[in-house]
């Protein structure tokens, strides 16, 4: 069987952030995974009533995803500023940091098998390692431009996975 890696170009290397993040952030098991398309649907009533959001990109952050804890996916927004945010909204700031960045062109619901051809097949032969910057930053996440279409599942949607220096 051949490499999936065919199904996204050679990442473009960016530095990034930091990135205010405002959104709703839950805990899931590998059991329950399947249910993050309804935290989407939860948070989808924020959007555009989120007090200092900047543009309409939205951007999913993976948290515990590599030790054994649970677990943590954060559905969220850029915003300029956390002062007005509600207390039924979380606050997560990605960092300032150097990212590969992968544009997934699939539907979302196989965002996890480029994350896994990502960990599995171009990382151990790019030369780079994970970035682990803070123990309260994202182990990686996903942004979906304002070409995403929620409709169909497709569209403007990338990895971003952050790189040691």
């Amino acid at each position: 069987m051949g490499s999936k890696l065919k199904q996204f170009e050679t990442p473009r290397i960016e530095n990034v952030g930091p990135i205010l993040i405002v959104g709703l952030r839950e805990r899931f098991t590998a059991s329950t995974m399947n249910t993050v398309p309804m935290q989407w649907e939860r948070f989808a009533s924020h959007l555009g009533k989120i007090p200092s959001q900047v543009g309409r990109t939205t951007y999913g952050l993976c948290f515990n995803m590599f030790g054994s804890a649970p677990i943590e996916y954060l559905a969220g927004v850029e915003v300029s500023g956390f002062a007005d945010v509600t207390a039924d909204l979380t606050r997560a700031t990605i960092p300032a940091q150097r990212c590969a960045i992968f544009h997934h062109r699939a539907h979302v619901s196989q965002v996890h098998i480029t994350v896994d051809t990502i960990l599995r097949e171009w990382l151990p032969s790019s030369g780079y390692q994970l970035a682990h910057a803070a123990p309260d930053a994202p182990d990686f996440f996903e942004r979906y431009g304002e070409e995403f279409n929620p409709s169909t599942g497709t569209g403007g949607i990338e990895v971003w996975m952050p790189l040691s220096a």
